[in-house]
């Protein structure tokens, strides 16, 4: 069993910062990509952000410059560091993970859970 535990979202004035935490945790060999998608009220879910284990990353075009994702290996967890946030940032923050399990990548995500993101004007 996988389970992906988030922290860090919560309320901040636009061009505020949040830091995002992910942690995995379970019978977990190794893992590939982590991040993070989003999904605001009556838009569907987008990627944020993505890292593999090797360092390299992807950010969608609307927050490329100001946030920032990065993660510890060793403590199976990603960050998200959100700087200069606007009011359209504000969506549910979910995780997302690709692991090794019983000699076979899963890909598993925390679609029930997420952290709330809200950016006031």
């Amino acid at each position: 069993q996988v389970q992906l535990v988030e922290s860090g979202g919560g309320l901040v004035q636009a061009g505020g910062s949040l830091r995002l935490s992910c942690a995995a945790s379970g019978s977990i060999v190794s893992i590939n990509r982590m991040g993070w998608y989003r999904q605001a009220p009556g838009k569907q879910r987008e990627l944020v952000a993505l890292m593999t284990s090797g360092g390299s990353t992807n950010y969608a075009d609307s927050v490329k410059g100001r946030f920032t994702i990065s993660r510890d290996n060793a403590e199976k967890t990603v960050y998200l560091q959100m700087n200069s946030l606007k009011p359209e940032d504000t969506a549910v923050y979910y995780c997302t993970a690709e692991v090794l399990v019983r000699g076979e990548w899963v890909r598993t995500n925390s679609w029930g859970q997420g952290t709330q993101v809200t950016v006031s004007s």
